[in-house]
């Protein structure tokens, strides 16, 4: 049995808008856990949405199914579309991907 579990996630690119100090805040937050900002953002969201209670019930609502999405996703070109995608700007040990150790 491994000892490490690697979760592969598909990831998307989308383009959000931000206030100037809002931008700012989560730069200085990346820079402070050593991560980047899109880790900053998604993690901060996870945590949102998984602690408001309000949230969770209408996501189990027929209402919460027919939401329109209003997030400007970019469409990938088709070769990086087809692999895993793998973060490509890490900027430390804290972020970087984990992976079993392969023996000699």
């Amino acid at each position: 049995m491994p000892l490490l579990e690697v979760v592969q996630t598909r990831q998307i690119s989308a383009s959000i808008r931000l206030t100037d100090s809002t931008a700012t805040q989560v730069d200085q937050y990346a820079a402070f856990i050593r991560a980047c900002a899109d880790d900053v953002v998604e993690q901060a969201l996870a945590y949102v949405f998984s602690k408001d209670r309000d949230f969770q019930d209408f996501l189990k609502s027929p209402e919460a199914r027919k939401v329109a999405s209003t997030l400007r996703i970019r469409k990938a070109p088709a070769a990086e579309a087809s692999e895993p995608s793998a973060p490509k700007h890490l900027p430390g040990p804290v972020a970087a991907p984990l992976s079993p150790a392969k023996s000699a």
